[in-house]
């Protein structure tokens, strides 16, 4: 499927699973470099955890904010 047909949410979850395959291969090795780019630090990593660490803070605001409240006066909104 194509990105324009996608939701936030099946956008948001792939975003998630490249991130945890990054992190896969991109895991310290013994010496505590990458093996991938042989490094101490990883860039890529870190840009991966910081994928996930958004992907995390933008899924508990979404459940962490109430149901608007309905207004009478709206006839799309009256039970």
């Amino acid at each position: 499927m194509t990105a324009p047909f996608l939701s936030l949410t099946q956008i948001r979850n792939r975003l998630v699973l490249t991130a945890r395959a990054i992190l896969r291969d991109h895991r310290s090795g013994p010496d505590g470099r990458c093996p991938v780019c042989r490094t101490p630090d990883c860039p890529v990593a870190t840009a991966a955890r910081n994928v996930l660490d958004a992907a995390e803070k933008v899924q508990q605001r979404n459940t962490a904010t109430e149901p608007t409240p309905t207004d009478r006066d709206d006839p799309q909104q009256a039970e």
